[in-house]
């Protein structure tokens, strides 16, 4: 199985996921192991309030003695409500109150000012030493002054409602990346849906590389092949409840005024036979549009098909072979199915030769071209007006006014367009140097 290409949405949320996941990482880890650091060491704020217990304890100690210091420590302990104490440089105590085991074992664990705070969670002690460094104040960090007082709430914060928040940002960014455009999709299908042929997805959805933009493209060309296979059917009826008219009023009207059977039976023949070739054409026109058939292809010989066709309009019409030539080269092979492109030959030669002056000729030519044939059927009429070549392709229309010829449904070069663009060719009009040329590009055998 191969991997997706590179504008696959595979890959974007392949990355979305991974950067979820290092950002999760980095919150956990890097940003953690920052903020740790950032609270190890007392700030300078805490420091200066600490020195500044010192000097008051050394102003008690000088002015007032052991009972200055007694005085001083149950000051400290009502407002900051920690233990300390005050010794002198051989740990001895500078108050009344001499130190208890206990306390002169803690004396051995104090941190300088410098320090670190320690282990999270723990209570540290610092000690200011006095200005002439003969004593010093040794005391219990108060939780107010630890650096480290916020750091459950900035845990919580880092460890909770950053994830959660970062998770909503992702899943935002996935529902832009892939819900919106599939709610875009939705709204369009359902106004598709409820008969506005007119609906599309638009540059901002085809644009895309990925398989987004793929569904895109291939929904905008299903609702314009929908929307042109209705308007073609719709005009398709029109003009076919019009071309039914005539032979109906022609048939009432013979109904009506005919004295002879014989003559009103063969009129009746007549425009019966007109009216099922019509509908026909007509019926083979839509099959061709809607269905889109895929008919098998073989290896075709157009010298000896147009021998085969020429024969059978020569006898229809009367022309004389020789009026219809063939320019092409006996090697003349392209692939496509027999009969649909002996059905649209034949059309685009009996519209020629309908539309060509007496004595008129219509030639067959064509050459090679990269694989391909470009073929080409010319007459000698007065060709058509440049802004018509397209339009005498579509069903029904018919330029009496311009060629000669007039008779007919003008559905041939329409069928004729459409069975050789369902065999991979195209079909196309331009004014030659005698008369109209009609192009059919097809591939070679």
């Amino acid at each position: 199985m191969s991997l997706p290409g590179r504008h696959s949405l595979l890959w974007r949320l392949a990355g979305a996921l991974a950067l979820f996941c290092l950002l999760l990482v980095s919150l956990h880890v890097d940003v953690g192991r920052v903020l740790l650091d950032a609270t190890s060491y007392l700030p300078n704020s805490t420091k200066q309030v600490l020195r500044g217990y010192a000097r008051d304890a050394e102003a008690a100690w000088r002015e007032e003695g052991a009972a200055g210091i007694d005085a001083f420590l149950q000051r400290l302990q009502a407002r900051e409500r920690v233990w300390a104490v005050v010794v002198d440089s051989h740990k001895d105590s500078l108050s009344s109150q001499p130190l208890t085991p206990e306390e002169s074992q803690r004396l051995d664990f104090v941190r300088k000012l410098d320090f670190p705070v320690g282990r999270p969670g723990g209570t540290p002690t610092f000690y200011a030493p006095f200005s002439d460094g003969s004593a010093r104040l040794v005391m219990e960090l108060p939780q107010r002054l630890n650096p480290r007082k916020y750091n459950e709430l900035w845990e919580l914060l880092l460890q909770r409602v950053l994830p959660a928040v970062l998770a909503i940002v992702v899943a935002i960014l996935l529902y832009r990346l892939l819900i919106s455009p599939l709610a875009i999709l939705r709204r369009q299908a359902a106004a598709l849906s409820a008969g506005d042929l007119s609906a599309r997805l638009g540059m901002q959805m085809t644009q895309r590389k990925d398989e987004l933009g793929e569904l895109a493209r291939t929904f905008d060309h299903m609702a314009e092949r929908l929307e042109g296979t209705v308007a073609f059917q719709r005009q398709l009826l029109r003009d076919l409840s019009h071309e039914l008219r005539t032979p109906l009023s022609r048939l009432r009207v013979a109904g009506e005024g005919e004295q002879d059977a014989d003559a009103l039976r063969q009129r009746l023949a007549r425009e019966v036979q007109e009216m099922e070739k019509l509908v026909g054409d007509a019926l083979e026109l839509v099959w061709l549009d809607t269905e889109r058939p895929s008919l098998p292809s073989e290896e075709v010989d157009v010298v000896r098909l147009w021998d085969v066709l020429r024969e059978n309009a020569g006898f229809e019409t009367g022309w004389p072979l020789e009026r219809m030539p063939c320019d092409l080269p006996s090697a003349c092979l392209v692939r496509g199915n027999l009969n649909g492109l002996a059905q649209a030959l034949e059309n685009i030669l009996r519209n020629a030769i309908r539309h060509s002056p007496d004595g008129g000729v219509v030639r067959l030519g064509g050459q090679p071209d990269d694989g391909q044939w470009l073929l080409w059927i010319e007459d000698q009429g007065p060709g058509v007006a440049e802004e018509e070549l397209e339009n005498i392709f579509r069903p029904f229309t018919r330029l009496s006014a311009a060629r000669p010829g007039g008779d007919g449904f003008g559905l041939g070069l329409a069928i004729a367009r459409s069975m050789i663009e369902t065999q991979g060719g195209r079909v196309w009009a331009e004014n030659g140097s005698h008369g109209l040329r009609v192009y059919m590009y097809l591939p070679a055998a």
